[in-house]
């Protein structure tokens, strides 16, 4: 009988979820879904699941060894750059395989009007020095670099532990429909979107909205794709994991991959 591959999985994504409703209940794996901690409530996954940090890439290959890990699976945000290079070194260290799942980043459309910026420095100063209604959509942990003379309405998973000046935060998680986003954007008479470039389609629809609406984008840029092997999306990693582990044994049928 082969004993299941175990396997890490670092989370707080759709992808990630993905990957862990497809591994559960696959006799060939025995995977752990790591979260960040950054979301205080998060939805519980179909398979075994950790909260909290390594202590950096030295812990994480601590733990791929001590736990037997044999694949990692990196599924952080594509803003995740720190645990990103972190899991790459581990993997390194540890001589464990690693994939990192980066989903593709958003593209201009016709009837776009976009600022792409560095980072959020960059993106304060686009807005200019006239006084601008601003949906700041790019969670709560990079709203430093906001504030006088603008009003903001910040929007993120769990309200953030300090707001700018004149803002104002409402909580919700996604996916978020093009319609309602446009009614969001038009009820709180907003002039301008800020958010990252995070790609995917449960948080597109603001785009399409603000398309609509002919309001102005201030684009946040990604940081460096992480090292190689990269794919794109939960199926990628799987397909991976599965090369990984090696054919099925004979007369059983995998499930879930």
């Amino acid at each position: 009988m082969r004993v299941p591959m175990r396997v890490l999985i670092l989370g707080g994504t759709a992808e990630a979820s993905a990957i862990a409703g497809a591994l559960s209940g696959d006799a060939r794996f025995a995977p752990v879904l790591s979260l960040a901690g950054r979301t205080r409530a998060p939805q519980t996954p179909p398979i075994p699941w950790r909260v909290g940090g390594f202590g950096g890439a030295e812990g994480l290959a601590a733990h791929l060894r001590q736990e037997g890990i044999a694949a990692l699976i990196d599924a952080t945000h594509p803003f995740a750059a720190r645990m990103k290079a972190n899991a790459a070194r581990a993997a390194a260290m540890a001589g464990v395989p690693r994939v990192a799942v980066l989903r593709p980043g958003w593209t201009r459309q016709d009837g776009d009007c976009w600022t792409e910026v560095a980072d959020m420095a960059a993106a304060f100063a686009a807005l200019g020095p006239a006084p601008r209604r601003v949906f700041l959509s790019i969670g709560r942990r990079d709203l430093a670099a906001f504030g006088p003379p603008h009003t903001y309405l910040i929007r993120s998973v769990d309200p953030p532990d300090a707001l700018p000046a004149n803002a104002r935060a409402i909580a919700a998680r996604g996916p978020f429909a093009e319609d309602d986003e446009r009614a969001l954007l038009a009820g709180h008479r907003i002039e301008v979107l800020v958010t990252k470039n995070a790609g995917g389609a449960a948080t597109a629809g603001k785009l399409a909205a603000a398309r609509r609406l002919r309001l102005p984008v201030v684009m946040v840029a990604r940081p460096p794709p992480p090292e190689p092997p990269v794919v794109s999306d939960a199926a990628g990693a799987l397909d991976w994991l599965a090369h990984q582990s090696g054919p099925p044994c004979p007369g059983i049928v995998a499930r879930g991959v």
